[in-house]
């Protein structure tokens, strides 16, 4: 059996704000195998980015407050090492790909000098050496005329080009985690595309595991093994991606395959939302956080929060409906309520 390269195990993180203490991580748990890709979906708001960025200890110090949990890393708790050690960490052995690249890139700086400062401070490589990986970099990520296009601005690359580069600096260094959130979303279709097999081709290079924060569930199928399924800072469904497209257990699940487009049927056929909006998190009550906008919400569901149920090969879902009293609710809603 492989020993996961990270572990979290029962991450709680809340924020301190001015209307209350806001729940937004609660029990967090999962696994990453050397070379595997971990899909965590969900709606906005629940809990995905924090999660990454607490993996990173990116969150801001002044109300950010890790209640419990531990983050298991090459053997140590990153949560609990030093700011200097967790610094020689972060971009070395784990590396985070963000949402918007124009964000993420200095505006003032060349890409050059961006992608050789973490090759120089990590590597200790001299600064032809580093311009030398900078430019191999870029070519890997399909930068044509690499070797000009280190003296440019980010201005001066699409929005396309803009995120190569922020996943060639995000590799440079060859880490063994790349948690990438969202990467795709302000990319056209096509675009797109070439980013995720660009990834896809990277990891069979390196061996990288890879943590895949998005809400679009064909990125998921083209890439996962693994995805875990978040609702109000929990994750209310975790199994092979097989098992979560095919088999899903969890009514939130059900909600999120149905709300896809589907290219074969009607074309005018409406897209089946999710009833209702995601819960305030800052005062959440008794019981399952989908009750309020489950249509098979029970009375139990109302008032204690599900355990998990476990279903083979790591499948595992928290649903009332699940539990062996309810067997009958379950064969019902197998029956007419499956994707």
């Amino acid at each position: 059996m492989n020993t996961p390269v990270l572990h979290v195990e029962n991450l709680h993180v809340s924020f301190h704000t001015q209307s209350g203490t806001v729940q937004a991580v609660r029990g967090v748990q999962f696994s990453l195998d050397k070379g595997e890709t971990l899909a965590i979906v969900g709606e906005s708001g629940s809990g995905k980015s924090v999660t990454a960025k607490t993996i990173m200890r990116l969150l801001p110090k002044h109300n950010t407050r890790v209640v419990d949990g531990t983050i298991t890393y090459d053997g140590e708790d990153i949560l609990r090492i030093s700011y200097r050690k967790m610094q020689s960490l972060r971009g070395a052995e784990i590396s985070m790909v963000f949402q918007d690249p124009m964000t993420s890139l200095n505006p003032t700086m060349t890409i050059g000098k961006q992608l050789m400062e973490g090759i120089r401070k990590h590597q200790r490589a001299t600064k032809g050496e580093a311009r030398q990986r900078a430019v191999e970099m870029l070519r890997m990520v399909g930068i044509p005329n690499a070797e000009e296009r280190m003296n440019a601005h980010p201005h001066q690359f699409s929005g396309g080009m803009r995120q190569r580069v922020v996943i060639a600096m995000a590799l440079s260094c060859n880490p063994k985690i790349l948690i990438a959130d969202e990467p795709t979303t302000a990319l056209d279709v096509t675009v797109q595309a070439q980013i995720l097999d660009l990834m896809k081709a990277l990891q069979q290079q390196t061996g990288t595991g890879i943590i895949l924060i998005t809400h679009d569930l064909g990125v998921v199928a083209h890439m996962a093994q693994k995805v875990a399924v978040m609702y109000a800072g929990q994750i209310v469904e975790m199994g092979r991606v097989e098992e979560i497209f095919y088999r899903p257990r969890h009514p939130y699940t059900w909600g999120l395959l149905k709300s896809m487009p589907k290219l074969h049927g009607p074309r005018n056929e409406p897209l089946i939302p999710i009833p209702g909006s995601p819960p305030d998190v800052v005062s959440l009550k008794r019981g399952c956080s989908f009750a309020p906008r489950c249509p098979y919400v029970m009375k139990v569901c109302k008032h204690f929060s599900p355990e998990a149920e476990f279903f083979g090969g790591g499948h595992m879902a928290k649903c009332w409906l699940l539990d062996q009293r309810a067997q009958k609710n379950l064969r019902h809603v197998e029956a007419g309520g499956r994707v």
